[in-house]
């Protein structure tokens, strides 16, 4: 139970990570008014998830306003990996847990 829990706020927190900086290279890449409020609030509801990842790769331009962020693409992968990694963290925990449970106290008072 508390492992479905566990692997289900994963799930989500790296759902919502990722859809947010999708939406993000989406709107990078059509050259999306940045003076537009749900525009605005993407790019500074991902910035945080995305500094640690800034100038690693080149921002590409294309004809005006259309931008290529790679960082970003770069983050949205690495994002899922670290998921994939904490999940499976958990599943390892959850195993050993259920292979080896801690040992019973044999000492009764009758």
């Amino acid at each position: 139970m508390v492992t479905r829990m566990l692997l289900l706020l994963t799930n989500i927190i790296i759902g919502f990570i990722e859809v947010l900086l999708g939406l993000r290279v989406v709107l990078k890449l059509f050259g999306a008014n940045a003076e537009s409020s749900f525009v605005s609030w993407v790019y500074q509801a991902s910035y945080p998830l995305l500094s640690p990842f800034e100038g690693i790769f080149p921002t590409s331009r294309f004809s005006g306003s259309f931008v290529i962020e790679f960082s970003a693409i770069f983050a949205i992968i690495l994002y899922a990996v670290a998921g994939y990694l904490v999940e499976e963290m958990i599943d390892y925990i959850n195993l050993k847990r259920i292979r080896y449970p801690a040992p019973q106290d044999k000492t009764q008072v009758r």
